[in-house]
């Protein structure tokens, strides 16, 4: 670990780097991302805006750092997929598990993710990259899924299992940023996950579940 000239930190150096972390990401979850000011993360961490810049080049370096650490936390949700049972009432029991890991997971970064999601719509290339390796093991594992079904004449040849998992993804990471669009139209939050699962059980199969 090393600070922005270069000098090896220390343990005591670390540590101090991973509370500014930790600092910023607390404050992310009730500030706008570009209302966040150094000076206010040093003043949480009980350090000085010198300490910080010892660190990070400025509050973007260190999201960027958030970011990126949460895509390499993200295989977890390919695990959700990969080695699972996609027919029968097992089929059903996996479409389940797999939504409420995703959301789960979702709701665990909402913060740095919703920054990601901005950064990513406004064109800048490191937070779409950043975003893409978040979804890519998911989208990976899903597509693998499809495509094994398929091999096996359970799902229609004419499906593309890139293009299905794509959709699928996409649904769900949509669903995920914007879980009080659906409350607004009287969608009760214990009605929403089923049918989540539901629609990624049709997309991923072809069939109705059985429960």
């Amino acid at each position: 670990m090393r600070t922005v000239d270069g000098r090896v930190a220390g343990r005591r150096g670390q540590a101090t780097r991973q509370k500014l972390l930790d600092c910023l990401g607390e404050m992310l979850s009730s500030s706008p991302y570009r209302d966040v000011k150094v000076i206010d993360v040093a003043r949480k961490a009980g350090t000085s805006p010198a300490t910080f810049y010892q660190y990070f080049p400025d509050v973007e370096g260190a999201v960027l750092e958030i970011a990126e650490r949460m895509a390499g936390e993200s295989a977890v949700l390919g695990e959700l997929v990969e080695g699972r049972s996609w027919t029968g009432r097992s089929g059903w029991s996996t479409a389940q598990e797999f939504v409420d890991g995703f959301l789960d997971f979702w709701r665990k970064n909402d913060a740095i993710l919703r920054v990601v999601e901005l950064g990513a719509a406004e064109g800048d290339k490191r937070f779409h990259k950043i975003r893409t390796k978040t979804l890519n093991s998911l989208h990976g594992s899903l597509s693998e899924a499809i495509a094994e079904l398929q091999s096996k004449g359970r799902v229609d040849k004419d499906v593309s299992p890139a293009a299905m998992a794509g959709s699928i993804v996409t649904m769900l990471a949509a669903v995920a940023s914007h879980q009080k669009g659906p409350q607004s139209w009287g969608v009760k939050a214990a009605e929403l996950k089923p049918n989540l699962a539901l629609l990624v059980y049709l997309g991923i199969t072809g069939r109705k579940p059985t429960k």
